[in-house]
């Protein structure tokens, strides 16, 4: 259970020898939704202590857990797309909590040049992208949580539209030929036209101008109120190791980003400076800019609270 958090910060400006002091690596794994944010969070970060030096990685949320259960690779600050990935993959082991920071929605983004451009909307895209010749794309569901959020919104779309068989026929329509391993790599085969239609977020369609299907509410995983609605969509997935037999269960909910520093960080106190950065009016400002929906209040999850001070 999510346990309501309300971040106190420190007034005033942070001493100029205190801001120097900070040096050194900064590694960060986010999402690939979260890949223009956080590279300008860390630009704005390392404008701010000049001597550290971040790197980032960008990939699917699950990937990117992955690379820690699998592939023993710690970064100081992860940032996920589903707070259930950290849940449900880094904690106990890798992680003791996490916190909340963003909401999203799921839309289908297109260009003017796509087929049915000039006609697709909210109730008729379904019908769309069922048409002989429509080329549409989505996301790795075992990688990226917009791939299993897909066929989620495609299982909620049978039951609000009520037509029986309409997630198989759409999830058909979609080819393996048309799968990449995270949303934000469709992005640029729509805009080069090999590709009509895309599953997407709504932040990546503001931030790159594209034109997009604003979808039901009940669909598209945006609104808390529908909470039990959307506990209808379900979606199995292996667990912490593809390789291994263990699997995850992933119910539909609406869409909750989550960050946490692992256990084992290889810089916990840049890790913790970066993570209070995000959360400062400069660090929201730079998420909302960039189309996410900003949380009134951040949430704490998992069995243990953040180091002292951080919030």
């Amino acid at each position: 259970m999510l346990l309501q958090l309300f971040l106190v910060f420190a007034a005033g400006a942070t001493p100029a020898r205190a801001q120097t002091n900070l040096a050194g690596p900064l590694v960060v794994f986010n999402a690939g939704s979260l890949a223009k944010p956080f590279n300008e969070l860390l630009r704005a970060f390392k404008a701010k202590y000049p001597e550290v030096t971040p790197a980032q990685e960008n990939s699917g949320s699950l990937e990117a857990a992955r690379k820690l259960t699998e592939l023993g690779k710690i970064p100081d600050v992860i940032g996920v797309a589903d707070y259930g990935v950290v849940s449900q993959l880094l904690v106990p082991q890798h992680a003791g909590w996490f916190a909340t920071f963003a909401r999203n929605s799921m839309v289908l983004i297109y260009t003017r040049e796509s087929i049915g451009a000039g006609e697709i909307n909210e109730q008729n895209w379904w019908q769309v992208l069922l048409r002989p010749g429509v080329r549409s794309g989505r996301s790795n569901p075992v990688l990226d949580p917009n791939g299993y959020r897909t066929l989620m919104a495609l299982q909620l779309a049978e039951k609000f539209y009520r037509q029986p068989g309409l997630a198989a026929r759409l999830e058909r329509a979609m080819p393996p030929r048309y799968m990449r391993a995270k949303e934000a790599d469709l992005t640029a085969l729509v805009q080069a036209g090999e590709l009509d239609y895309s599953w997407s977020y709504a932040s990546i369609a503001k931030a790159t101008g594209l034109r997009y299907v604003d979808l039901p509410p009940e669909i598209d995983l945006s609104d808390p109120s529908l909470a039990r609605w959307y506990r209808q969509a379900l979606v199995r997935l292996p667990g912490a190791s593809l390789a291994g037999g263990d699997s995850l269960e992933f119910r539909g909910e609406p869409i909750v980003y989550a960050l946490t520093i692992p256990r084992q960080a290889p810089h916990p106190a840049t890790a913790h400076k970066f993570v209070r950065f995000i959360f400062s009016p400069a660090g929201q400002a730079i998420l909302k800019s960039n189309g996410f929906q900003l949380l009134d209040e951040p949430e704490l999850g998992g069995p243990e609270r953040p180091p002292a001070g951080l919030f």
